[in-house]
């Protein structure tokens, strides 16, 4: 079955995690060992004794018959001497080894950021982070030392030889948003300016009877806007119409019944067609082509009805 991978940036988390737990689990054995070689026991005689001072076991294998104090003293210090110097010395063995390992370590983690290097998708996330793991094991082991400042790497780009537009990129999505809302504005300015537009249109009262009018309106009116305007214009005529709200009103264009939250902007950026004509056009024309040509929609434009809702 398939499996969902996760974007580049998912993976390359995912390595530098398998990485930091392969380190973890290198240092533990290396825990692990020390402690066994602390612990070990050279001879089998002294496998089970608790408390072994080598210093005092060296004094009496070394001391034969009577000694005076002087002497004891003397030979006492002596063998302390030489313990001190053999624990340096192993102690300094040790410290060599663990640099030799620490050498051997950094320059395979070298290599291994030379090979990573020629890769043009490497994030510099992941490039920092190794970095920041370097440094911090040479602070470690180098705790006693006088610290140093620690050291800035320079960030490694993406190369410009390979097509990597379809990487992931901060700086080319910021330039696009940005680009997006630029057009956006714009978009809604020209819309606005559209809607502010005044146009004409021509619309028939219909009491039984058709009385034609006219009536300038911006695109952006509303159905419902224009019936309360026509009603304002068409009281004085009619009396029906004075306790008559836009409410009651409807407005029929093309054999349609427009609803009164559509405006007449929709209806002209959507170039709106009803059954026998556009919706889109507001005056009254015919179509007076000699040939019918059923390829192209009759561009018949006929007058809009205002009538009462009991009609």
């Amino acid at each position: 079955m398939a499996q969902y991978k996760g974007a580049a940036s998912e993976g390359s988390r995912a390595m530098q995690l398998m990485k930091k737990r392969e380190k973890e689990a290198q240092e533990l054995e290396f825990r692990r060992k020390k402690i066994e070689d602390d612990l070990k026991i050279d001879k089998m005689e002294n496998k089970f004794a608790v408390h072994y001072d080598a210093i005092e076991a060296q004094l009496k294998s070394s001391t034969i018959g009577l000694v005076t104090l002087d002497e004891m003293r003397a030979k006492q210090d002596t063998v302390i001497k030489e313990r001190e110097k053999k624990i340096a010395q192993r102690k300094a063995e040790k410290e060599q080894k663990k640099q030799e390992e620490l050498e051997a370590k950094r320059a395979q983690k070298e290599l291994q950021m030379k090979q990573i290097r020629a890769l043009s998708f490497l994030s510099n996330e992941a490039e920092d982070e190794d970095a920041e793991e370097t440094y911090s094991d040479t602070d470690t082991d180098h705790g006693d030392e006088k610290s140093c400042p620690p050291f800035k790497k320079a960030k490694i780009g993406k190369n410009p030889d390979v097509d990597t537009s379809f990487l992931p990129d901060r700086e080319r999505e910021e330039e696009e948003n940005h680009l997006r809302e630029i057009l956006r504005q714009e978009w809604v300015t020209a819309q606005e300016a559209l809607k502010n537009e005044e146009m004409e249109v021509t619309y028939s009262y219909w009491d039984g009877s058709g009385h034609r009018r006219t009536l300038k309106i911006n695109k952006g009116t509303t159905i419902y806007q224009f019936l309360q305007r026509c009603l304002e214009s068409l009281r004085n005529e009619f009396g029906e119409l004075r306790t008559v709200t836009a409410d009651q009103l409807m407005y029929v264009k093309e054999d349609l019944i427009l609803p009164q939250h559509y405006s007449f902007y929709d209806l002209i950026v959507t170039k709106a067609r009803g059954k026998s004509g556009p919706l889109f056009a507001f005056t009254a024309r015919d179509d007076i082509r000699i040939t019918s040509d059923a390829s192209r929609e009759k561009e018949d434009s006929h007058a809009g009805k205002v009538l009462l809702r009991n009609w």
